[in-house]
């Protein structure tokens, strides 16, 4: 026979949630009131017209304070949102050589790659052999010198050019 285990819910445990016998009590002003027992702390928090919230259940005896519990909710979310706006999330972009590209399409590609460096994402440079080219595979790593050598002052090699198959792949990061 299985036994239900409690919901767990997000967030503090507040007013009759709290199960343990003393706490460290904070009231609404922020002094600190000491170890009280659990009904003292509920009391005080009842005459004061707001809610006993567990902010430090870990500690030893676990610390409390007596606040209003929807605004305390309601400013931890607009932190969360405040993070969320913050990040940055770094998209890997691709650009497709060959090995025996022509001077004005090799400029069209690397003033894309500087967009997207100057964008602050990571470009993925692939160099794909066909045929008879996998013979000549120096002309492909010289192509990747050449495109290393054309960005040292915009980005950073983040992976070697290597081998995959019929093409090589370099990754490069903005600095």
């Amino acid at each position: 026979m299985r036994v239900a285990l409690p919901v767990q819910k997000d967030g503090p445990r507040i007013n009759e949630e709290i199960t343990v016998r003393e706490v460290q009590l904070i009231d609404n002003e922020g002094h600190n009131r000491g170890v009280v027992p659990i009904q003292q702390a509920l009391e005080a928090a009842t005459g004061a017209n707001l809610d006993l919230v567990e902010i430090a259940p870990n500690s030893a005896p676990p610390v409390v304070k007596v606040m209003d519990f929807g605004k305390y909710k309601y400013q931890e979310q607009k932190k969360q949102a405040e993070a969320r706006k913050k990040q940055k999330t770094v998209e890997i972009k691709e650009i497709k050589f060959r090995p025996m590209i022509d001077d004005h399409d090799y400029d069209v590609k690397m003033r894309s790659m500087r967009r997207f460096f100057e964008e602050g994402d990571k470009v993925k440079v692939t160099l794909r052999f066909r045929g008879r080219e996998m013979a000549h595979q120096e002309l492909g790593t010289k192509l990747l010198d050449r495109v290393r050598d054309d960005l040292t002052r915009l980005a950073k090699v983040e992976q070697e050019p290597k081998f995959e198959g019929r093409q090589m792949v370099m990754v490069l990061a903005p600095r």
